[in-house]
């Protein structure tokens, strides 16, 4: 529980920041096609961010009795962020299409965490 609030508000700060980043350093020097990639990266670090903080609030909870599922979560978003969205940041600043390809890895990572979340919710009730 404990880890996953301090991941979630690690990444929500680092999204701030590299949001920030790309707004104020980046705009003008890469292509606008790779802003919006690298603003796709900051919008999904920062929604997946949130939800580490739920994750964590829940497992707190007596309200969820299944950490199992709930800690796969966690860790399955964790990859998510660093997954996706990284490749996302390196996409933008590189121009390797390559890493377009690992994307969609972090992408899957995102639904199975969620799947997660929902099956540790219907066990609850």
């Amino acid at each position: 529980m404990k880890f996953f609030l301090i991941a979630g508000a690690v990444n929500a700060m680092l999204s701030v920041a590299f949001g920030a980043f790309g707004a104020h350093l980046l705009e003008g020097r890469i292509a606008d096609k790779y802003l919006d990639t690298w603003q796709t990266a900051v919008q999904y670090q920062m929604f997946h961010s949130i939800g580490l903080i739920a994750i964590a609030i829940l497992m707190s909870s007596s309200l969820i009795g299944n950490l199992g599922s709930l800690s796969w979560a966690g860790y399955l978003m964790l990859a998510g962020i660093i997954i996706f969205s990284g490749s996302l940041y390196v996409l933008s600043l590189t121009g390797i299409s390559v890493l377009g390809a690992i994307t969609p890895i972090g992408g899957v990572a995102f639904i199975a965490a969620w799947i997660l979340v929902v099956v540790a919710a219907a066990k609850a009730l």
